[in-house]
């Protein structure tokens, strides 16, 4: 515990070892989940129809190849965590939206105007300085059960909260309500996987770690089936808006506040991360609430 103390107060950054191998795992991560999202919102509306029932869905192809991105971009975030902390990871996620706008733009042909270039630029700024921020002053910890504990007990009260949202969808159709009940819940799968992962590495696989393994099972399944409601009112934009931005939100702050992989960080730092963070949520919402018009051929 002693020489883990002292390595801490030198303030090591992820940098020093391996940790840095999390960045592009999860880059690649964010472009197969904004692909996913993509297929599954085009499967969830097809011929003109808006369907939600799991049934229905499977026999769909675009739907099943969206869902099937949408697992290989978990277990690259999953690998993610492995490597660098849950404040470098989570935030990389954001970058989807700039993907998702990208592709939706080359499908209907048309270049980005200048308000999407703009929430383009703050996005990638943003997520970039954060991601730089985090990447030289957060630090992986020791999880413990207390950690894991109340990390499992918070996500409790998550879980009751977004079932809530998911049986008032039901008569009461929200895209924002029910990917805000998602983003959450995701932000909370990050985070425990992020300590069951912690656990595991440590030789700690107990009881408690098995109990969280079942919690992730229960909000992923709730998690996807809000996004599907979502998909079925709301924009594949609107969509991956509010989960890149809930998402990280959610689990940076769990990230400081329970896991304390901040507490080494500088006074300056916090100031860093809320300007980072202010840059990509503007720009997240700049592409969510604005609706691009088709651009016309100069010639």
């Amino acid at each position: 515990m002693l020489t883990g103390g002292v390595a801490l107060a030198k303030g090591l950054g992820v940098f020093s070892s391996t940790h840095w191998f999390g960045i592009p795992i999860a880059l690649v991560g964010a472009v197969f989940l904004a692909l996913g999202t993509i297929c599954q919102g085009r499967g969830v509306e097809s011929d003109g129809e808006q369907e939600t029932s799991f049934r229905a869905l499977v026999r769909r192809p675009v739907w099943l190849v969206g869902t099937g991105l949408i697992g290989a971009a978990i277990v690259l975030q999953l690998t993610a965590l492995r490597f660098s902390p849950l404040m470098v990871v989570q935030p990389i996620g954001a970058s989807a939206l700039v993907v998702t706008a990208v592709a939706n733009g080359a499908h209907s042909h048309r270049l980005p105007g200048k308000r999407e270039s703009l929430s383009i630029i703050l996005c990638i700024l943003g997520i970039g300085a954060f991601v730089a921020l985090a990447a030289l002053s957060a630090q992986d910890i020791q999880v413990d059960e207390r950690h894991l504990l109340t990390v499992l007990l918070l996500m409790a009260c998550a879980i009751v909260a977004a079932f809530v949202v998911w049986v008032l969808t039901r008569r009461h159709p929200s895209a924002a309500a029910a990917t805000a009940g998602a983003g959450v819940l995701y932000g909370f799968v990050a985070t425990l996987a992020k300590a069951v992962i912690g656990r595991i590495v440590q030789g700690d696989f107990e009881w408690l770690a098995l109990t969280g393994l079942a919690g992730l099972g229960i909000a992923l399944a709730l998690g996807a089936s809000l996004v599907q409601k979502a998909h079925a009112s709301g924009s594949d934009e609107l969509v991956v808006a509010g989960l890149t931005v809930i998402d990280p939100m959610v689990a940076v702050t769990l990230a400081i506040t329970v896991l304390g992989e901040a507490a080494n960080a500088p006074s300056l730092a916090f100031v860093g991360f809320v300007a980072a963070g202010a840059a990509a949520v503007a720009g997240v919402w700049i592409m969510s609430v604005h609706k691009p018009e088709t651009s016309r051929d100069p010639n």
